[in-house]
């Protein structure tokens, strides 16, 4: 009997090992032909998602539709709600740090005092002269803004109350080449609003990108519904995708909220461009996790990404030939007296958009974009170029006395030590205090729960720090941009600044080329 247990025993152990072999070489295989082990189960075993995930709702197909399970949503209070409402600011301005990838210190075409319409060039790029950086509305030119050295910081346009465009040729995309669709989308302004991958830098003219991306929403904090800009806009979105198909030699892809209600139909009707609906938590619209559960970067490729803003632009062009940059800026958080939702142009006045709504309990700060990823605004600043959520809140200037151990008030925190898990409703009143200073970058495994993607972020950010290149592109740094690891820096344990750490590492590697 007890030979013939041992034996027994050593059967299945053989038999576990065998299964648990195989299974490890289908997926090194699946890596190395480009198959998303996430999306599709090349595992011998069943996943637990697969037969209880998820189903896709109505409205999507289900081989298009992908929930993640990995991530965390911060609810915070102020949100924008209700109708948009017209806030046209007295000054608008351009801001070249906008772009990666241009130089510091571009070539002016205009001065302080000349008057410019929407759409007229205002410098260009030394490096890249063909490409034009043009103004988002008419006026004039009341200040050419430096930083350090000399760099150009802000083209400030103090706007006309009439506005007027001006008027480009409209090329007929169906029969025009790619060549001159490049050509006119650099002389007309356009081109900025392309991004490419990897390195999340201005689209490089020269290149032809694998496939190109839009994510049309977003699940960062108090981030507004961004497909309501796309009702009856349909005639725009598809002359924009049609334009964008003939840019690269793989496809459109055009990501789209599949977490409630069905998107707009002009996002839902667009033809020539590939459709996937993504449903979870923050950051489920990123466009760089959507990429990533869509058609990977893969070593030695290109793709291209665009805002849903920068589509509604770039159809607006095409079919009428004027440069037009309209769009919804959420004025949201708590510190705002009336967080509401503002129709603007790029570039708007933080001044004129916020005037008298800001509350003076405390000290506010005002962050272009949301509380993960934002950039802190600066005195007399304006918004950014893809910027559509302007967040407030309060400093965290006050201590709190052994605030980092005990749960005194509710506050975001993906810790059960707190009580928050307990309310997954609730929304939180939160500060700038991050409860600790930079500590030992130990492994905690908390990263991978807020990244949904087949990366471990915590490798990658150590190869980083110790400058190893080769390991940064095995470990998938060429997929990233900070924005995908803001969530994985709210969680840290070692309070330590991934995304400053992963863009140190993006410019190493364009540096090396």
């Amino acid at each position: 009997m007890l030979l013939a247990a041992l034996l027994l025993i050593a059967m299945i152990l053989i038999l576990v090992s065998v299964l648990s072999v195989s299974d490890n070489l289908i997926q090194i295989e699946a890596k190395k032909r480009g198959i998303d082990t996430q999306r599709k189960n090349m595992s011998i075993f069943p996943r637990f998602s697969d037969m209880f995930g998820k189903p896709a709702p109505d409205f999507a197909d289900p081989s298009k539709f992908h929930h993640l399970s990995q991530g965390h949503d911060i609810k915070l209070t102020g949100a924008a709600t209700g109708p948009r409402v017209k806030g046209m600011a007295a000054r608008y301005a351009v801001k070249p740090t906008d772009w990666r990838g241009i130089a510091p210190i571009p070539k002016m075409v205009v001065s302080e005092g000349d008057d410019v319409k929407a759409g007229d060039v205002l410098f260009y790029d030394k490096m890249n002269p063909d490409i034009k950086f043009v103004a988002p509305v008419s006026g004039e030119v009341v200040e050419v803004r430096r930083g350090a050295k000399r760099a150009i910081t802000h083209v400030i346009i103090l706007a006309d109350k009439n506005q007027t465009h001006k008027q480009h040729d409209i090329i007929n995309v169906d029969k025009a080449s790619r060549e001159e669709i490049v050509d006119y989308l650099k002389e007309s302004g356009a081109w900025t609003l392309i991004d490419q991958r990897p390195f999340n830098v201005l689209a490089d003219p020269t290149v032809v990108p694998e496939n190109i991306f839009i994510s049309t929403f977003s699940t960062g904090p108090l981030a507004p519904d961004l497909a309501a800009s796309a009702e009856g806009r349909g005639a725009d979105i598809q002359e924009a995708v049609d334009t964008l198909a003939k840019l690269t030699k793989g496809k459109v892809y055009l990501g789209l909220d599949g977490r409630g209600t069905p998107p707009p139909a002009a996002l839902t009707s667009v033809t020539g461009a590939e459709v996937h609906y993504f449903s979870g938590k923050h950051p489920a619209g990123n466009v760089g996790v959507q990429i990533h559960h869509m058609s990977p970067i893969k070593n030695n490729t290109v793709v291209w990404t665009m805002t849903l803003d920068g589509l509604l632009t770039l159809g607006r062009l095409m079919n009428a030939g004027v440069y037009d940059t309209t769009r919804t800026v959420a004025i949201a958080g708590a510190q705002f007296l009336e967080p509401t939702l503002v129709e603007t142009h790029m570039g708007a006045s933080l001044d004129d958009l916020t005037k008298g709504n800001i509350s003076s309990e405390g000290t506010t700060r005002l962050i272009l974009g949301d509380v993960l990823s934002g950039k802190t605004a600066g005195k007399d600043d304006f918004i950014s170029k893809d910027t559509n959520l302007v967040t407030s809140i309060k400093e965290g200037d006050e201590y709190e006395l052994f605030g980092w151990l005990l749960p005194i008030k509710p506050r975001p925190s993906i810790s059960r030590t707190m009580p928050g898990f307990l309310m997954p409703g609730h929304e939180y009143e939160a500060n700038t205090n991050t409860h600790g200073e930079k500590r030992a970058f130990v492994v905690t495994g908390q990263y991978e729960k807020m990244l949904p993607m087949d990366i471990y972020p915590q490798h990658l950010l150590k190869a980083i720090m110790a400058g190893d290149i080769e390991r940064m592109e095995g470990l998938g740094i060429n997929e990233l941009a900070e924005e995908d690891l803001a969530l994985a820096e709210f969680a840290c344990t070692s309070k330590m600044p991934l995304q400053e750490i992963l863009r140190d590492g993006l410019d190493m590697m364009r540096e090396q080329g």
